[in-house]
């Protein structure tokens, strides 16, 4: 089985998010960048079942800047096999995403595709499902839980009532949820290995994808600050303030 693994580069979680002065996105120079954290998931998925014997090859992708050859290093120190950047240096929407993805499996057909559920950056949720319906291959999303029998998957996924879980027959798009696993720690032996894995460039013209924004991005601002609370003397004043002033009681 082989699987592709798209990964994302975005502003690493621990960073403290400024808005840039003209409102016109977040600042990113100088800014510590580091692989999405659903798609960190992925990959440990993805080389968990090479390990179990169940993938024979493991290709990650990415869609971004130069500097996101970085995050391919990454994946590729933490066991994936090979990977693909296809250079892009504006903001890439999720369809455009997907359709470049999808050209992508034309190319490596791969019997899975791997990815994480979201990205942190704009929480769009869509690259997934998108591509799933680019291809017309069946699909399960915020997975919890994957297990594989013989040539199909069983996948328990996070929903509002409870978990769900579904049979998929491959090929299939699973994209990952933050309960499936506990991603490792590049050791220093394979990042240095990692410069040697090849990387290849692919760009989104000679995939035949013309990358056209259907949104705009008008303002960009930082969330209001939550005010302070303050303390009552008593329940009846506690009370009287729910009832009065935060109209939480009839």
């Amino acid at each position: 089985m082989k699987i592709l693994i798209p990964v994302k580069r975005v502003i690493d979680y621990n960073v403290k998010i400024r808005v840039k002065s003209d409102q016109s996105g977040v600042e990113l120079d100088n800014v510590k960048m580091a692989m999405n954290p659903f798609d960190e998931i992925a990959v440990e998925e993805a080389v968990r079942l090479k390990e179990q014997g169940k993938a024979t090859e493991l290709v990650a992708v990415t869609i971004g800047p130069a500097g996101a050859v970085e995050q391919l290093r990454t994946a590729l120190a933490l066991g994936v096999d090979r990977a693909i950047h296809v250079p892009a240096d504006a903001m890439i929407e999720p369809l455009n995403v997907a359709k470049i993805l999808a050209k992508i499996v034309e190319k490596e057909n791969p019997d899975l595709v791997l990815l994480g559920k979201q990205a942190i950056d704009d929480d769009a949720n869509q690259t997934g499902q998108m591509l799933a319906a680019l291809l017309d291959w069946p699909q399960a999303t915020f997975a919890s839980k994957i297990e594989m029998n013989g040539g199909d998957f069983s996948v328990t996924r996070e929903i509002d009532g409870g978990l769900e879980t579904l049979s998929l027959t491959l090929p299939a798009i699973i994209t990952t949820d933050l309960r499936l696993n506990t991603p490792r720690y590049a050791a220093l032996p394979n990042i240095m290995k990692a410069r040697q894995k090849p990387i290849e460039s692919i760009t989104p013209d000679s995939l035949g994808i013309a990358l056209q924004n259907r949104l705009t991005v008008i303002k960009v601002t930082e969330p209001g600050k939550r005010k302070s609370g303050i303390k009552v003397a008593d329940v009846a004043e506690l009370v009287r303030r729910l009832k009065e002033e935060a109209k939480a009681l009839s």
